[in-house]
């Protein structure tokens, strides 16, 4: 496919040095990703020159002449999605697309060779500072509250996360505020009613039936005890770390007129036995934010405060590349591209997937006996991409709330999570897993017919 090269602005000749720089811009890109016309991507430079196929599913905008110098030298994700943040590139079209080049950037940046080649033309591009660039929200401190996993620490990263404001994430998640994978039965699905169907979903995999007392541990706003209690007439407890999820909850909860049947409580896992013992036992999107030894401990919890006989299902996200066999070459282009830095300071502090190998380990050492698998990647893909482009949708209301800087850094992450649920760096899981009575008797039928042989809300213990 032939590039097209747009010439600069008329208005004048471009004096020597501008000259310069837009050269050894395009020859650092040229090095990096390709000639131009072998690339499925235009670059579009700050003096006004295009290079690209015209077709392309987006457009590299580069603002300044110290864009690649400063995101290269040297080179990190960190730095490279801080500059998008900053707005000092931007992507023009299909963002979830773009993300590509920081795999690219991953794999070439670190090679020695390639960098030998690319480093004089970056060192040819100007130094500029930082400053005046745009504020970035990060997650600075914690080790103020104690080690990693510590209990004051857990709290203080979930408000990281959570406590940007309901009106934010009301902005592009459900009705519901669910803020975990919906489930697409067709594809042609609303969010709304893919995130229904997961919750229901949920509910027929746990068997729920009226009358039963139900757990959600990491309840999030509250859209699954909401859910179970209004539909299968259950008692429902949800727990979360977050003031601002409980305090919508509550009000949820008094509007739906569900006092005294659904109660949601500042409280960490840990801390739960109070509330004695559970008939069925959730946890959705809770387990990013466990970790190693902690992972026996949240299994354990879970098996104690369920009653003989029971289930606990739980969902969360798990990383496929880390289970796989990976060579010494691609260790060690994750440990210089510092592959994961970004999220941890800037979205998810502490946050951690691990295997499902891990989690079957874990659980299956807590007493618990494994029923059932069930992966939702492609779901979750789906899920980031209505994510994504709600956000997108409301642009101006969501910097006006977090600043422009952190709509950046959001749409950044959820169209980089998207392409990594998509390519299966990453999957996101569904565990049943049932707790024996003495006899080696629980709830989880002899096949999975009641599960998608009905209509919806039509499972067992549903009030229809």
């Amino acid at each position: 496919m032939k590039a097209t090269v747009a010439p600069p602005s008329p208005r004048a000749v471009l004096p020597r040095a501008d000259a310069s720089r837009t050269r050894h811009a395009r020859d650092a890109l040229e090095l990096l990703f390709g000639p131009a016309g072998t690339r499925a991507f235009c670059v579009r430079l700050w003096d006004g020159t295009v290079e690209g196929p015209p077709d392309s599913r987006f457009t590299l905008v580069l603002r300044q002449p110290d864009v690649l110098r400063r995101v290269l030298l040297p080179p990190s994700e960190r730095r490279l999605a801080e500059a998008f943040a900053r707005n000092d590139f931007d992507i023009e079209g299909d963002l979830e697309a773009a993300v590509r080049l920081g795999d690219l950037l991953a794999e070439r940046a670190v090679s020695w060779r390639t960098m030998a080649r690319v480093v004089p033309h970056l060192l040819a591009l100007p130094r500029s500072p930082r400053a005046g660039r745009g504020r970035l929200r990060v997650a600075d401190g914690l080790s103020d509250f104690g080690t990693r996993h510590a209990e004051p620490r857990d709290a203080a990263a979930i408000r990281f996360h959570y406590d940007l404001g309901d009106d934010f994430y009301a902005l592009w998640l459900d009705r519901r505020m669910v803020y975990s994978c919906a489930y697409f039965a067709t594809g042609a699905e609303t969010l709304d009613d893919a995130q229904e169907a997961k919750l229901d979903l949920t509910c027929r995999k746990l068997r729920v039936r009226p009358g039963e007392r139900l757990l959600d541990i990491g309840c999030g706003w509250g859209g699954l005890v909401l859910h179970a209690v209004q539909r299968y007439g259950v008692e429902a407890v949800g727990v979360t770390l977050s003031h601002k999820q409980a305090a919508f909850a509550h009000r949820a909860i008094a509007e739906a007129g569900l006092a005294g049947r659904a109660e949601v409580c500042i409280r960490d896992y840990r801390r739960l036995r109070e509330f004695g013992r559970f008939d069925k036992i959730a946890s959705v999107g809770m387990l990013e934010h466990v970790r190693g030894l902690q992972l026996e401990s949240y299994f354990a919890t879970a098996f104690d405060l369920l009653r003989p006989g029971g289930v606990f299902l739980t969902h969360g996200i798990v990383a496929l590349d880390d289970a796989r066999r990976r060579g010494v070459r691609e260790r060690v282009r994750d440990r210089l591209w510092r592959r994961g830095e970004f999220i941890e300071r800037y979205i998810f502090p502490d946050g951690e997937v691990v295997q499902l190998a891990e989690l079957v380990r874990a659980a299956e050492l807590a007493g618990f006996e494994t029923r059932d698998v069930e992966s939702l990647r492609e779901h979750y893909a789906r899920t980031l991409r209505h994510w994504s482009s709600r956000l997108e949708a409301h642009h101006a209301e969501a910097a006006g709330m977090v600043g422009e800087a952190a709509y950046r850094v959001w749409r950044l992450y959820l169209a980089a999570a998207a392409r990594g649920f998509a390519t299966g760096r990453l999957a996101v899981v569904q565990l049943l897993l049932a707790k024996p009575d003495a006899n080696g008797r629980h709830v989880v039928p002899l096949t999975r017919s009641d599960l998608y042989g009905e209509t919806r809300h039509g499972g067992p213990g549903a009030i229809t």
